[in-house]
């Protein structure tokens, strides 16, 4: 008789410190109800291409304008997520309450927070995102409790941000963006012997806290505008310390096998986009099939002509950079614009692609991961209607193919995603509640 577990099952590891058992075969059917629940968000600076209808290109809107037997019809700049329309959804309408309030250059700093930037708090600057709120809930079923990724590494400043991720002190959170780099770490961890690699962590956590308590005294003694660089930089050590202490319990549990022959980790933000992009998005579909992590932001672009991310439509032929598109009022730069729009959901559609087929016990990787893509302005700054998708999640209840056009707080969508998760939290940031009669079971 074939061996049955119960999900709850734990590894006595190291001085007997017990570890939750990877999802095996022999847990049965009770182990499909535990099955990885994730949260990707993509985020696009500048907004997306939405054309005066005076203009007469509604066919290049990267909103929906047309429908077709009560469905809607995909415009040119987000056809080739066609064959995905069952696991998406557009919502239109949406936005921050705080949005109108603020500059809107800091459109990418509030984007998963919805924070009063405009009036924080005294001794704040942001709140939570909704990545890390994730993070919490699920980074004791994980290695990494999150994988922060940008077009360009570490945190910007602010209005210029490179990061889309903030703690719960609403602290930005550095980001990454090595292919080569974020592959070691993510996926080479395990190699060596099990006590060698405990004594090297050990050795770096002890590092850490040692730079950590120089790095305050000296904290004392700084200008406000250093202390403001140090806050940044104890940010990254605790967050580095974070990832060293997980690492440690999970190095008695082997990582799943895949191929990674198919990955170009020598892709550069100087190189071709498309090999960058493809390759940033593998890592994670990789990261989210090996249930390394279950919450990622990807910032693949960045705000008011920041960063290299800005002269990629140049790289690809094409006339401007991809700010000056956004501020394009005329039917053919508003078209140019709407292309690169169309290039980028190309490299959602591989994503899309590469999560279906990566399965889980039940369903696709896609199935049990919600994908959030979208912008936190929707054309030359304006922040309203901000153009929003959401892809995944079948397994969590999200019912797709549809145009929402209802409306709402982005909040509220958030607090809908945070539910269509098991995370049971009452609000999320200015959250009035959950966004009702849209594409959520709950």
């Amino acid at each position: 008789m074939p061996l049955k577990l119960k999900r709850r099952s734990v590894l006595k590891g190291l001085a007997g410190v017990a570890l939750p058992l990877p999802l095996l075969e022999a847990m049965g059917q009770t182990a499909a109800e535990e099955t990885p629940k994730r949260f990707c968000g993509l985020y696009i600076a500048n907004g997306m291409a939405l054309p005066d209808p005076k203009h007469g290109i509604d066919e290049w809107s990267w909103f929906p304008r047309a429908a077709e037997d009560g469905k809607f019809v995909f415009g040119k700049s987000t056809e080739p997520l066609s064959p995905y329309r069952e696991q998406l959804s557009f919502m239109g309408g949406l936005q921050h309450a705080n949005g109108t309030k603020n500059d809107p250059h800091v459109c990418s700093d509030m984007w998963l927070t919805g924070a009063p930037l405009h009036d924080p708090e005294p001794g704040t600057y942001n709140t939570v995102g909704l990545d890390q709120v994730i993070a919490r809930h699920t980074r004791d079923h994980c290695r990494r409790p999150s994988l922060v990724l940008s077009i360009d590494a570490g945190t910007g400043y602010t209005s210029r941000t490179a990061t889309i991720s903030y703690d719960r002190q609403g602290k930005p959170i550095p980001a990454e963006n090595d292919p080569r780099r974020i592959f070691e770490s993510l996926f080479k961890g395990n190699r060596g012997t099990l006590e060698a690699q405990r004594a090297q962590l050990r050795a770096r956590m002890k590092l850490v806290d040692a730079v950590a308590e120089n790095a305050k005294t000296l904290d004392r003694q700084l200008s406000q505008a250093d202390r403001d660089k140090m806050d940044q930089y104890l940010t990254s050590l605790n967050e580095f310390e974070t990832r060293l202490q997980a690492s440690e319990k999970w190095l008695d549990i082997p990582l799943k096998k895949q191929n990674y022959t198919h990955l170009d980790l020598d892709a550069t933000t100087d190189s071709d986009p498309h090999a960058y992009y493809r390759t940033m998005l593998d890592l994670i579909a990789l990261a989210f099939d090996a249930d390394i992590t279950r919450s990622v932001t990807f910032m693949m672009s960045r705000e008011d002509g920041m960063g290299i991310s800005d002269t990629f439509p140049l790289k690809l032929g094409m006339n401007q950079t991809h700010h000056s598109m956004s501020h394009k009022k005329d039917p053919a730069g508003v078209t140019e614009w709407a292309k690169y729009d169309r290039f980028l959901s190309e490299q959602l559609a591989y994503f899309l692609k590469r999560m279906n087929e990566f399965q889980d016990n039940e369903g696709s990787v896609l199935d049990n991961t919600i994908v959030l893509y979208g912008s936190g302005a929707s054309t030359t700054h304006k922040n309203t209607n901000l153009p929003t998708l959401l892809a995944g999640g079948a397994r969590m209840g999200l019912k797709h193919g549809q145009f929402y056009e209802g409306g709402g707080q982005m909040t509220d969508m958030y607090l809908s995603i945070l539910h269509s998760m098991g995370i049971g939290e009452a609000s999320f940031g200015d959250s009035r509640g959950t966004l009702g009669n849209s594409i959520f079971a709950v």
